[in-house]
């Protein structure tokens, strides 16, 4: 640590806590007291113990299957078995290939609408920026092999172009946690929810030197000689992949460079507030120590999606549990059966050597005579033996059925063609099935997209600053792409909006049934010239897949919509606007509904209805007023007034 003067030193003290600022930027820290921070690391290394505990046994089981997902290091002479890889990856294709789509709605208080829709343009855009399908993916797997997969969201990239929350991607296996928890937030109201939990992370010198909120970090020391969860993971990939452990030759790269840090990321409570802190040298060095942002501060910023979830279960059920034993089976009935066979061609006999005087008569030659004494018969005899080849196929295919079964992956589904002959109405009705179980799986994986998105809102809502922020963001407009810049004001509602998660696949599939549906019904309804044929229109172009401004270009606004939407800016004021006699009172009703619910929007409304039944019952109180110089009353064959002669232009006066 560099020398620290008094002309360079303060501190300001409030309860425990000294703030240091030193003269050579090396360390510019909010530095704990030494008794707090011996205090933290002890609580720690507490919660460690009994997570590491609690854990170690499923995480080397965990561990020991990525050899049976990817076994590179078997015997050359072996035949391994892909039981366990292909159905991961038909689950895991399957679900990953039905994206699920969040859909924002408004809770009816003023601008929803728009911020609604901006919402839904700015979660397209962000879907991008934070690499969500890449994100995606590897939550999806770790999901499917280790039955639990974790994304953590606590950080806000606030730099020019980005403007938005990052989500990460956290190794399950190398995840340890409270034994309680049921799942990392619980019930809504937060039961079983995770007191602790962590992870190991590596990083260098000057990766932590770029990030905000970490301090001590010169004090870091090499520790490789420890054994550590991120060590085994990568020891355990290494094996699967084929690859050598070598040991580790870190310790020759100088701290300041390349040298990695081993650290712990661990979540707990601190003074019944959520914090992230961070240790080192083998947990016995605090270098950060963060308080948890969210908007209820009662949430940790992390989100985990689960596969077949058992009740008040954190693990549940993983893919790797249903198959394991089914592939270790059929990879030693597969070698079994290859051992079997060769054993046939290259067999073991029994020779009468009173009869075959030279043992090398029996190497095998084409074309090779051999004499013998007496008769060729019982000359030579294979020994005889059990063969178990005969049953592989058989034992085999149970396996195989019973590990379908379980996670609905039938061999249709996997992408290859039945040997066994069905008709269209079976095929159709499996497929029917599989959909039905793995739409299921869609429906969980939503809970945790929900999740996600919820939070990116939180997100906006703690880190977008009003007067400071504004982002701008590409949509693809019916036309060309447009430009969109946005503030706080434009995403972050009065109230906080809802988020719709669908599965794509039942979302087309849901909207295909009421277009169909909905055309029946328009087919009866614009025979009525009375009904609200405008909107029957607009409804048939968005169940057709129209976006909101490809049916705002379509159908453009009437002058009753355009005047309506200006009276709303003076409900919302307080104020009453006046009433045309000639307004769509309809027209008008509709749009009003959108108005804040205060008394003057109530009373407009009102006596919008009011007039309507006035108009049916009086309609002469409702003709247009004559146009100086014409007469309504008595108009022409085509409709339209005429005037009368002693209104008629004059011929001049004769001189």
């Amino acid at each position: 640590m560099p020398k620290i003067t008094k002309d360079i030193l303060k501190k300001i003290k409030y309860e425990d806590v000294e703030r240091e600022i030193v003269e050579d930027d090396e360390i510019v820290m909010d530095s704990i007291s030494a008794a707090k921070q011996k205090r933290i690391i002890a609580q720690i290394n507490s919660e460690y113990d009994i997570a590491y505990s609690h854990n170690e046994a499923k995480r080397a089981t965990m561990l020991a299957r990525l050899k049976l997902y990817n076994n590179q290091r078997r015997e050359s002479s072996s035949v391994g078995d892909p039981l366990m890889f292909t159905v991961h990856n038909t689950i895991l294709a399957s679900l990953y290939d039905d994206r699920l789509q969040a859909r924002w709605e408004g809770r009816g208080g003023k601008g929803d609408d728009d911020v609604e829709e901006n919402l839904n343009a700015l979660a397209s855009f962000d879907y991008d920026i934070m690499s969500k399908d890449e994100l995606d993916y590897n939550w999806d797997w770790d999901t499917c092999f280790f039955g639990r997969g974790l994304v953590l969201m606590n950080e806000f990239d606030r730099s020019e172009g980005v403007m938005a929350p990052v989500p990460e991607h956290i190794p399950a296996v190398t995840w340890i946690r409270d034994p309680r928890a049921v799942s990392v937030n619980g019930n809504m109201q937060g039961k079983g929810a995770m007191r602790f939990g962590g992870h190991e992370v590596g990083a260098t010198y000057w990766e932590l030197k770029d990030l905000p909120g970490y301090f001590n970090i010169e004090l870091l020391q090499k520790d490789k000689e420890i054994r550590s969860l991120l060590q085994e993971t990568r020891e355990a990939y290494n094996s699967a992949q084929g690859r050598e452990n070598f040991p580790q030759k870190e310790e020759t790269l100088g701290k300041r460079e390349n040298y990695e840090f081993n650290l712990l990321n661990w979540f707990t409570h601190i003074n019944g507030k959520k914090y992230l802190v961070t240790l080192g040298n083998n947990r016995t060095l605090l270098v950060r120590l963060q308080e948890i942002k969210t908007d209820s501060g009662k949430r940790w910023p992390i989100l985990d999606r689960v596969l077949y979830p058992m009740a008040t279960d954190w693990d549940g059920v993983s893919i790797p549990d249903l198959t394991e034993d089914k592939q270790r089976a059929r990879a030693v009935l597969l070698n079994i059966g290859l051992q079997s066979a060769k054993a046939d061609v290259t067999p073991t006999y029994l020779f009468d050597q009173t009869r075959i005087k030279n043992k090398n008569d029996l190497n095998f030659k084409i074309n090779k005579f051999i004499g013998v004494d007496g008769r060729v018969d019982n000359a030579i005899a294979p020994v005889q033996k059990s063969t178990a080849h005969q049953y592989v196929s058989l034992i085999m295919d149970v396996l195989d059925t019973a590990a379908q079964r379980a996670t609905a992956t039938p061999e249709i589904q996997q992408g290859v063609v039945s040997d066994e002959k069905r008709t269209l109405g079976e095929l159709n009705l499996v497929s029917s099935k599989v959909d039905t179980r793995y739409s299921m799986s869609a429906k969980i994986f939503g809970w945790s997209e929900r999740a996600f998105w919820r939070l990116w809102y939180q997100q906006y809502k703690i880190y977008f600053k009003n007067e400071i922020d504004e982002k701008v963001i590409r949509i693809q407009g019916a036309m060309a792409p447009i430009w969109r810049p946005l503030l706080r004001e434009n995403i972050i509602a009065n109230v906080d909006p809802d988020v719709k998660i669908e599965s794509k696949v039942i979302s087309d599939a849901k909207r295909l049934r009421e277009q169909q549906a909905f055309v029946q019904f328009a087919a009866l309804a614009l025979q009525d010239p009375e009904n609200n044929r405008r909107f029957i229109q607009k409804r048939l172009g968005k169940l057709q897949g129209l976006t909101k401004e490809e049916v705002d270009l379509t159908f453009p606004l009437t002058v009753d919509e355009m005047q309506a939407e200006e009276e709303n800016q003076l409900l919302n004021m307080g104020k009453l606007p006046k009433i045309g006699i000639q307004d769509d009172h309809l027209t008008h009703i509709d749009i009003h509904s959108k108005a804040n619910q205060n008394a003057q929007s109530i009373a407009h409304i009102r006596a919008h209805k009011k007039l309507m039944v006035l108009k049916r019952n009086r309609p002469d109180l409702f003709q247009p007023p004559p146009v100086p110089g014409f007469e309504n009353s008595n108009p022409g064959a085509s409709g339209q007034p005429v005037q009368q002669p002693s209104q008629m232009a004059k011929p001049p006066a004769q001189p």
